[in-house]
Order: structure tokens, then sequence, then C-alpha cells
């Protein structure tokens, strides 16, 4: 009985050795998966069949893929058209980082006369979001990766119902798995009140689920196609501070008002269009082009980026090295989860070497033990080559953040690691503009008061074990 056993393991073992080398792009990831399968063989074929199986090579996201590509055509080559004009008219004002806002597929266009504003934290964001949810006139459209039925999840959960009542379209999209909690009366409650709510792709065996790791990390908000919101925040109490938890929760938002509107309502109804099996068209109530009012202070050039296995190629993480690459001056980084790629982490490298000053905010402690340890593997060779790491004190710093030469500004919701480049669906917004970068720059210095920056000899000096542990646990990056 036991020799069978141990033969069923050893096929069992050998078909997953197989299958991961077939099936994974990246020689380091399938390197961590066969450093998993060889050392910890049970524990590691279960870990593989439940976050590992590669799903952009499976229909589900093929076909959301051909679909995504097969709507809103027209629009698509509108906004294509417009990008080369908007090209042409700001080359000035873009400056050296031009070619960053050439590097666009047909989705990730350029659009002026955007009014960019700079939310900090969940205190300042949620009573923005609930005053342009009471105002919407014809839909709502949000989509979230988080959604928990609390205190503010209640008043948004309130005001949807209100305004459906009233009339308007509101749709809502919730991850499956980070929105466990919602899953059954909160979101029946939604629908019995008139909103259409559907998950990301729904887990049937939520202990067992085995996609994890492709899941829609996206927070996202469109109001009337006028209005939108993007950034790191979720809808929970713990992003308003203070909070029950009593830890300071610091985060970042935007509110957009103008064209940029329009592509987060394209990312957003692409992805509706998927979960709920429906296909909403190009319609001027959802896309008021017209109606988009160009003022004084509608000055903003904006590029929203979306990417994920939905997408042909990973376009955040392309964009951003692009940034990295182009920057002359001061490039300054707030993560909560700093485990990059070799190519980003290069891209960090040469720029430092070629006398760009980088600052890197990242958690004094993350949410979890295993990251954390990870991270830190990665701090030695950036502090050798002249990056300056600090260590956010007060609190959890979960903003996904980047500024480049005081012009360009990243908002949005990827973390630089390969859950966020590659597995799970992420948008964010690129916002070219000297006022949102200064006021981002601001806040990104009062972070520093309260952070702690490492010194490289103390860094050295920690013990054998632990740096060998965090070496260990790195092993490890390509799959967290």
């Amino acid at each position: 009985m036991l020799t069978t056993l141990f033969l069923i393991l050893y096929i069992a073992i050998i078909f997953t050795v197989a299958v991961v080398i077939i099936n994974t792009a990246t020689p380091p990831k399938a390197i961590a998966y066969l450093f998993l399968l060889i050392f910890f063989p049970i524990g590691g074929i279960i870990i593989y069949l439940t976050v590992g199986i590669n799903h952009r090579t499976y229909k589900l996201y093929n076909k959301k893929l051909e679909v995504d590509k097969s709507i809103f055509i027209e629009l698509k080559e509108q906004l294509k058209n417009y990008t080369k004009k908007t090209l042409s008219t700001s080359k000035i004002q873009l400056k050296h980082f031009y070619n960053l806002s050439k590097f666009i597929h047909q989705e990730n266009v350029l659009t002026s006369n955007n009014k960019v504003s700079l939310l900090l934290n969940g205190e300042r964001k949620f009573p923005e979001v609930i005053k342009a949810l009471k105002a919407a006139k014809n839909h709502i459209h949000i989509e979230y990766y988080i959604y928990q039925n609390d205190t503010i999840g209640k008043q948004i959960g309130a005001v949807l119902k209100e305004k459906a009542a009233q009339g308007v379209k509101v749709r809502f999209i919730y991850d499956d798995f980070g929105s466990k909690d919602i899953r059954k009366s909160f979101v029946d409650s939604l629908i019995e009140s008139g909103v259409e709510a559907y998950p990301f792709y729904k887990i049937k065996w939520l202990l067992l689920a085995n996609r994890i790791n492709y899941r829609n990390h996206r927070k996202i908000i469109v109001v009337d196609g006028q209005v939108g919101f993007i950034g790191g925040i979720n809808v929970s109490d713990r992003y308003i501070n203070p909070n029950k938890f009593n830890r300071y929760w610091r985060d970042t938002h935007i509110k957009i008002e103008g064209l940029a509107v329009l592509n987060l309502q394209r990312v957003f109804l692409a992805d509706w269009n998927f979960c709920a099996d429906q296909n909403v068209i190009v319609k001027e109530e959802l896309f008021p082009v017209d109606k988009q009012e160009i003022t004084s202070d509608h000055t903003q050039l904006v590029q929203v980026i979306s990417s994920g296995p939905d997408s042909d190629h990973p376009d955040i993480m392309y964009a951003l090295i692009q940034a990295i690459l182009l920057s002359k001056k001061e490039i300054l980084i707030t993560t909560p989860y700093f485990v990059p790629r070799a190519s980003f982490l290069d891209a960090l490298k040469i720029a430092s070497l070629s006398g760009v000053n980088i600052k890197l905010l990242v958690p004094s402690v993350s949410d979890s033990k295993l990251v954390n340890g990870v991270s830190n593997s990665f701090y030695k060779e950036m502090l050798e080559i002249g990056v300056e790491v600090y260590r956010y004190k007060k609190g959890f710093v979960h903003a996904k953040t980047m500024i480049f030469d005081e012009l360009i500004s990243s908002v949005g919701t990827a973390n630089l690691d390969e859950r966020s480049f590659e597995l799970n669906f992420e948008v964010n917004a690129l916002v070219y503009d000297k006022e949102l970068a200064f006021q981002l720059k601001e806040a990104f210095l009062e972070d520093l008061k309260h952070s702690e920056k490492i010194d490289i000899k103390q860094w050295n000096s920690r013990s054998v074990f632990i740096r060998f542990a965090e070496r260990v646990a790195r092993l490890l990056a390509p799959v967290l």
C-alpha cells in the first residue's frame, strides 16, 4: 500500500514538473515552482495546482482578449486618431517623456483636457466618491478588488440602491476572491434593489480556488462617463483614519474629470461584458464626448494603462520601465510590495548609475511575512548602487505611486511585483502634469518624516541567519 502511494506521488511529481516546464513562460518562475516540487513535493503540487496554472494559455482569458479586441472598434480608432493629434500639439509639454506618451497600443491612449484631483487616504477619497455617486444622472459603474460590508461599504451600497431606485443604471463588478465577504447577502440586496452585480469570474470552491493568481485587482468608478476614480484604495473601513484596527493606513487615489474617463469607461465595459456575458455597445450616454466640459483648469494630459491576463503585453510594467529610463533627475517610488522583475530592477540600476536620484518608500513591516522577507532581500543591491530606501513607520503604506522628474506621475492599482505585472488585472493612470507631481512629491516628503532611512552598514550587519532566510525566500519571488 505504501509503495503504491509513493509510486502515485512520484508520477504526480513528474507530471507536474512537465506541466511547469511546458506552461511557465519565464525561467525564474519555472525554477521557483521546480524548487517547491523538489523540496516540498506534496505542498509544491498543491500550490501549483492552486495558484500556478497559467490561465492566459486557456480558453477563458483568450476568449476575453478576443472579446476586448472585437468591441468598441470604432471608438478605439477614434481614440487612436485623437492620441496622434494630442501628441502633435503637446510635444513641448511632454518634454523628454514624449517617447513615453507614444508608448501606446490602441487601448492606452493619451488624452488632454483633464482635471485630476489628488485624494490621500480613505478619509479624503470616500466623501468625494459619495458626492459623485449621489450626483449621478445616467449611470454608475463600479469595480473593486476588495469591497467589504462594513460602515463605508454599507454607505456606498445605500447610495447605489438609492440611485438604482431613481432610474440610474448601476453596474457593479466585485472580485469573487478579494470581496468574498459580500458574495451572498450584500450582493443579493443590491440585486433586489435594481443594481446589476456580477463577480469577476466566480469561484465555485473558495477553499480550493485555482484562480487566486488571476484576480481583478482594478479599482474603478465611472459616473455618467464624466467623472472617474482610480488608485490603490479599496472599499473598506481600514482605509479611513483613524480606524478600529488602530493602524494608520496610508494610501493614494485620484479623481479624474475629462476625456481620460472615457478610457476608464472602456476598461470597465470590457470587464463587464466578460463578467455579465453581455454586449454593452458604444453609445453617447456611455461615452459623452460632447458633454466633456473644457475649462481653464482642465489642462492635464492623462494616459490610462490597463494590463493583465487579458492583454497581449505587460503594458504597465513596460510603461514604468520606459519612464524610469527616460528620467534625468529624480524618481520617487512608493509601493507596499517591492518584489520586482529582473528587467525592472535593471532599469532602476541603470537610472541610478546614470546619476538619477532615486528614493524608494516601503512599509517597515508588510502585511505578509514572506513578502516582507523577499522585499528585504532586494534592498542591499538597491543601496549599493545609490538608491535611498525608506521604511514607513507610522502605519502601513499601501500607495502605488511613482513620480518622475517632478513632471510625470503614476497612480493606480499595480504593485511592483510579478502578481501585478503579469497575473492580475490592473489599471494605472500616467498624469503628465507638474502640479499633480508637486502635490505627490509633497505627500512623499511628508511620508519620509515618518520613515526610517536604511543605513547600508547597519543593514549588512544583520545576522547571517536572517539574510540567508531572506535569500531563500527570494527564490519564491517569481511566484508571489
